[in-house]
C-alpha cells in the first residue's frame, strides 16, 4: 500500500434498502391497502373440482367396468327370425324342386347336373353350419369356465377346482406358451389343496403368458389405428379401417384364449363388446381420455389430426380390453387387469400417466 492510499476517505452514509421496512421506532404513515379493481367485494375465486383441466382425472381400472356377456333367453325377435328362416327354407326347396323337374323335362343330364350342384351346396352348408356350432360351443365353454370360477370360494372342494383347471388346460392346450405352466401344474397338483389358491396358480401359470400376447395385440391394433386415422384424408376411411381393425382384434383375442369363433360367434362377441361400451358409456370414456391427453399439454405439441389419431388409438385399446374380458376363460384375480392408461405412453410417446 502506498502513501497515497493511506489518506482518509470521506464518510458516506449507508442507504437502507427501500424494499424492506425497518422498525426503528419512528412513526410511519399508515398504508391503505387497495382492493383489486377486477373483482367486486365479497367475490371468492374457487377452483371447480369437476374441471378436468384443473384436476385431470386418472385413467384407473375403476373407470373401466368389466365386460360381461349378455344374458340370452327367449325374445319375440328370435321367434320371428326363426319362423321367417323356416319359411324361406321351405320356399327355397320348393323352388329347387321345380327347377330340377323342369331340367329333367328338357334333358336327363341337366336334371342330374342340378341334383349334383344342390348336393354339393348342401354338403358345404352343413360343414359351415357345423363349424359355426362348434365355434359357439367353444365360446360357451369359455363363459361356463368363467362363471364356475366366480362361484369357487374357500369352502369349495379342491376336486371341483382341479376339474375346472383340467378343463382350462384342455381349452388352451393348443397354445405352446402354456406348456411350461401345464407341466408345473402337473407337478404341484397334489401340493395345493385350497381351491382359490389352485385357481390363482392356474391363472398365473397358464393365462399370464397369453395375457402378455393379448396386451401386444391390443397395443399393435391401437398403434395402427392411431397412425392410419392420423394420416387418412377422409372420415369414411377412418371409420372403415377402425371397423376392420376392431373385428380383427376381437377374432385374434378369441383365438388366443381358445375360443376360435366362427362368423356367428364373432358377431356375437362384437355385439357383446358394443353393448358393454354402450352400457358403460364409451363417450364418457373418450372424454376422460381426451382430458388426460389435453391435461398433459399434448395438444400444444401435436397437430389436430395426430391428436385425433391418438384418441382413436386409445379407444381401440378400450375395445380390446373389453374383448379381453369377454374371451378370457378366468376372471382377473391373481393377475392385474390392464387399463387404458397402461397403453397411453406407448400410443402417445412423451405423455406419462398421472400417478
Amino acid at each position: 500500500m502506498t502513501e497515497n492510499d493511506k489518506t482518509p476517505r470521506p464518510h458516506t452514509e449507508t442507504r437502507r434498502p427501500g424494499a424492506f421496512a425497518i422498525d426503528d421506532g419512528r412513526e410511519t404513515p399508515a398504508v391503505r391497502r387497495r382492493a383489486p379493481q377486477a373483482f367486486d367485494d365479497g367475490f371468492e375465486l374457487t377452483a371447480d373440482a369437476d374441471d378436468p383441466f384443473l384436476t385431470p382425472p386418472d385413467l384407473t381400472d375403476a373407470e373401466l367396468a368389466v365386460a360381461r356377456p349378455r344374458r340370452r333367453g327367449f325374445s319375440w325377435g328370435k321367434l320371428a327370425l326363426g319362423a321367417l328362416t323356416a319359411f324361406l327354407s321351405m320356399a327355397f326347396w320348393l323352388w329347387a324342386d321345380r327347377v330340377i323337374r323342369d331340367l329333367f323335362s328338357r334333358a336327363d343330364w341337366l336334371g342330374y347336373l342340378a341334383i349334383g350342384a344342390v348336393s354339393l351346396a348342401v354338403i358345404g352348408l352343413v360343414v359351415v353350419v357345423g363349424r359355426e356350432i362348434l365355434g359357439l360351443m367353444r365360446l360357451g365353454a369359455v363363459q361356463s369356465l368363467k362363471a364356475e370360477a366366480l362361484d369357487i370360494t374357500a369352502a369349495t372342494a379342491p376336486k371341483t377346482a382341479r376339474l375346472l383347471v383340467g378343463r382350462l388346460e384342455g381349452l388352451i392346450a393348443h397354445r405352446a406358451e402354456t406348456a411350461r405352466g401345464r407341466a408345473l401344474l402337473g407337478e404341484t397338483k397334489d401340493d395345493v389343496i385350497d381351491a382359490p389358491q389352485l385357481l390363482d396358480l392356474a391363472e398365473r401359470e397358464l393365462l399370464a403368458p397369453l395375457d402378455r400376447q393379448a396386451r401386444a395385440l391390443i397395443l399393435g391394433a391401437s398403434k395402427r389405428t392411431s397412425v392410419v386415422t392420423a394420416v387418412s384424408p377422409r372420415a369414411i376411411v377412418d371409420l372403415a379401417y377402425v371397423l376392420f381393425e376392431v373385428t380383427r382384434l376381437v377374432r385374434a383375442m378369441a383365438e388366443l384364449y381358445g375360443g376360435r369363433p366362427g362368423t356367428l360367434g364373432l358377431l356375437r362377441l362384437l355385439r357383446d363388446v358394443i353393448a358393454h361400451l354402450a352400457v358403460t358409456g364409451s363417450i364418457a370414456v373418450g372424454d376422460s381420455i381426451a382430458q388426460q391427453v389435453l391435461g398433459h399439454g399434448l395438444a400444444a405439441k401435436l397437430s389436430t389430426r395426430l391428436g385425433e389419431g391418438v384418441i382413436n388409438g386409445l379407444l381401440t385399446a378400450r375395445i380390446g380390453i373389453a374383448a379381453m374380458d369377454l374371451c378370457r376363460p378366468l376372471p382377473f384375480k391373481a393377475v392385474k387387469r390392464p387399463g387404458v392408461g397402461d397403453f397411453l405412453s406407448d400410443i402417445a410417446p412423451g405423455v406419462k400417466r398421472t400417478p
